[in-house]
């Protein structure tokens, strides 16, 4: 998804400990999800489930995602182009290429964008994530089981994009 994809590239484009990109991309990633846990918990679940709200988040989030592709498609070209004209990844005067608005704001601040721009994250925390935490009666009362399960989340989604981080 998204997500994996933003991590890969982002990986590819940090010369120094890209291995660490996923760890740095799912610790944002991880901070949306727990302001989403929470407001779960606090009842927000019923304005998610709402049509227009459904169709706000589609339509942003699409959006986001466009744009997103639209960067890195016109990042890719322009480094082939440099490439072929013998330039490398800088431009004849020896200066670096423009880095996308969304690699400036850096892998935290990313992986919460790609995340949130992600309609399919919202359908699934909706869905598959509130009926996961109803199933294991996840509150702040019960704290434990709070913490166990977000926790086991978040270790299970950084274990993946630390592996493919180091991989790339």
């Amino acid at each position: 998804g998204p997500l994996l994809t933003y991590t890969v590239a982002r990986t590819v484009r940090t010369p120094r400990r890209g291995w660490l990109t996923g760890a740095l991309v799912i610790a944002g990633h991880a901070a949306l999800e727990g302001a989403i846990v929470c407001g779960l918990l606090f009842g927000v679940l019923e304005f998610l489930r709402a049509p227009l709200a459904v169709r706000i988040i589609g339509a942003v989030g699409g959006a986001f995602l466009v744009w997103s592709g639209a960067t890195m498609i016109v990042s890719l070209a322009r480094g082939r182009r440099a490439a072929a004209e013998g330039t490398g990844a800088s431009g004849a005067s020896g200066a670096p290429a423009a880095a996308s608005p969304l690699e400036r704001l850096g892998p935290v601040i990313g992986g919460v964008l790609v995340s949130m721009a992600n309609p399919y994250w919202w359908i699934w925390w909706v869905t598959v994530g509130a009926a996961s935490m109803l199933r294991f009666d996840v509150s702040f009362e019960r704290w434990p089981a709070l913490a166990a399960f977000f926790l086991g989340h978040e270790a299970g989604d950084l274990a993946w994009y630390l592996a493919v981080s180091t991989l790339v």
